[in-house]
């Protein structure tokens, strides 16, 4: 009987994939056809069945940025960059659809230990530095045995210098992986759907207005209380939003 529900599965997926193909496909060739609306209806029904992809994601940017649709538009290049952060069509198209945004945002960047510390604990995942650090453990255990049964003392020396290293770059390593997740932790971006958008002191509307942001705009978001979301921009500066006026990036 489990067998047979497996082997159902894989073939209502076998069909579910050979549908999105085609959706794809016909999406595709509706896109070349300069018909960007019903090329979007397309992309859309392949998401609705909870498949996801940088390709998919970007032929849906391209399509809504052909339509001058701000905000979903740069949505979806972000999207696509979650999946390939470093692929270069994306990161030029979503340079283009950045331009139609209204709000001209600047980066406060970093600098010194902050800048150094940030680099390079993202020049890795944190799955690959947890791997590491377990890795360095083993080789500190290994050279501490060694250490310990050892007779000769250029042996034990060495071995116990080499154990001391590992120890130190395991606590390094330690630490960029913590503050790898952190900051993955921390970062819960988003992007203004809404045209035009008040955000406020606190998360009520007689509260003072901050400051306007208008759509397509990404944002930080660092707070919820219940329909408001305080938000983050690359500036520094915060407020409340209301949470309908922006869609979340890290929402499947």
């Amino acid at each position: 009987m489990r067998a047979l529900i497996i082997i159902l599965f894989l073939f209502l997926n076998g069909i579910l994939f050979a549908q999105n193909e085609t959706l794809f496909e016909q999406g595709n060739k509706l896109y070349n056809d300069g018909k960007y609306a019903e090329a979007i209806d397309k992309y859309d029904a392949i998401l609705k069945t909870n498949e996801h992809s940088a390709e998919l994601y970007f032929n849906l940017a391209n399509s809504h940025y052909k339509l001058s649709n701000v905000a979903p538009s740069v949505y979806y290049y972000e999207k696509a960059l979650q999946l390939k952060p470093k692929d270069k069509d994306i990161l030029n198209n979503k340079s283009f659809a950045n331009n139609m945004t209204v709000d001209d945002i600047a980066v406060i960047p970093e600098v010194g230990l902050s800048k150094f510390v940030r680099k390079a604990s993202t020049s890795m995942s944190f799955d690959a530095w947890a791997k590491l650090t377990v890795s360095l453990v083993i080789v500190f255990v290994i050279l501490v045995l060694f250490y310990y049964f050892s007779y000769t003392t250029n042996k034990k020396r060495l071995s116990f210098v080499g154990s001391f290293i590992a120890l130190f770059l395991t606590v390094i390593s330690l630490g960029f992986s913590f503050h790898n997740y952190g900051l993955q932790k921390a970062n819960n971006p988003a992007i203004v759907f809404a045209q035009q958008s008040q955000v406020k002191s606190e998360p009520n509307m007689r509260s003072e207005e901050v400051f306007i942001i208008h759509e397509g705009a990404k944002v930080q978001v660092i707070d919820t209380i219940n329909n408001w979301k305080e938000i983050k921009l690359a500036d520094g500066k915060t407020g409340w939003i209301i949470s309908d006026d922006i869609k979340l990036l890290n929402d499947i």
